[in-house]
């Protein structure tokens, strides 16, 4: 039996031309209106993405195969050498191609872990989903979440501590640190008829809670909790779901937004962001918050900082390490033949 490990991943188109019929497999092929695809693809050529392939990759590609990289460095490190592939939900390379390309390698055994700590039905269910539908006949364990893997809170503990640092000693006062995490549509995370308000056709009433929006923010606090040592407080730390979709119904907040307008009414003169929802660079690092919600706080007279995404951590690596050798329990599901 050959076993090898599949990173799974969001997807970025490659060039703006693209954008629509990205945007369709996000939505499972439900058409956005044109203002919508304008948006987006006004948002991506603000963090660099053209008409033409640039030189490298997009970011989210990039730093998503430097991680897989990184990992099967680590692994053989630490005496386990394995193969790491990657595939994309919703762009190339697709999970599907990739599952394919692994049959062709002799690959007969797969653990699948997301690039998403935190489980969530519209996230990691999606993945999971598209991923047993092109792994038939192989055996499949499949991550569903790892969201309260210490050595993932000390590599985001890692990235906050400096620019917290910076943050402190520019201004001569303690600047909270707003934690974020991306949003979800309300529906998503309800139970019963509430869980189907205008999902996808066929999409199965949920019978028990979503555990994204505890696990966002049990992760946070790890984070928090890590950087107590560096005099970190309770006090100093708030939590934001960023990044609502701008079509659909309600998405679950708070919103960022909101919550910089609250800083700015208590008295605050700065803040620091620390997505811990997302692993890499991508759109909703490189411009929700680096350029939106900087402008922003600006307009509300905040400084805004922004700790460095994980991106080629190595303490990130060593954490992947951690989940794909059992050495951190995940929630994993047991052993399918898919």
């Amino acid at each position: 039996m050959k076993e090898a490990i599949l990173l799974l991943a969001h997807g970025t188109p490659d060039v703006l031309g693209e954008m629509a019929a990205y945007l369709s497999k996000v939505t499972g092929g439900r058409a956005l209106p044109q203002e919508v695809v304008e948006e987006l693809q006004h948002r991506y050529g603000e963090i660099g993405l053209g008409w033409e392939p640039g030189v490298e990759p997009p970011p989210l590609t990039r730093w998503t195969l430097t991680q897989g990289h990184l990992l099967e460095l680590a692994l053989a490190q630490a005496g386990h050498p394995m193969k790491v592939y990657v595939g994309m939900r919703n762009w190339h390379p697709y999970i599907a191609d990739v599952v394919a390309k692994m049959r062709e390698d002799g690959v007969t055994r797969i653990k699948a872990l997301c690039l998403a700590p935190q489980n969530s039905r519209t996230s990691v269910g999606l993945y999971r989903k598209a991923l047993m539908e092109a792994a038939k006949g192989l055996e499949v364990e499949f991550v569903a979440g790892w969201a309260e893997n210490p050595t993932l809170a000390e590599a985001f503990a890692d990235r906050t501590w400096p620019v917290w640092a910076e943050a402190c000693a520019e201004t001569g006062r303690r600047i909270p640190v707003l934690f974020t995490a991306h949003s979800v549509p309300c529906r998503t995370i309800m139970t019963g008829s509430a869980s189907v308000a205008g999902a996808r056709p066929g999409t199965p009433e949920q019978t028990s809670p979503d555990p994204y929006p505890v696990e966002s923010k049990r992760t946070a606090q790890l984070v928090a909790d890590r950087l107590k040592v560096v005099g970190f407080k309770e006090s100093d730390w708030v939590f934001a779901f960023q990044s609502q979709g701008i079509s659909g119904g309600p998405w679950i907040g708070p919103t960022v937004e909101d919550t910089l307008k609250a800083l700015k009414d208590q008295g605050e003169i700065g803040v620091v962001m620390q997505p811990v929802g997302f692993l890499c660079d991508h759109v909703e690092i490189l411009y929700d918050i680096d350029i939106a919600f900087r402008q922003t706080a600006e307009e509300l007279g905040l400084k805004l900082w922004r700790a460095e995404s994980l991106n080629a951590s190595p303490i990130l690596a060593e954490a992947l390490v951690q989940v794909i050798l059992g050495e951190y329990k995940a929630d994993v599901d047991e052993v399918v033949v898919a």
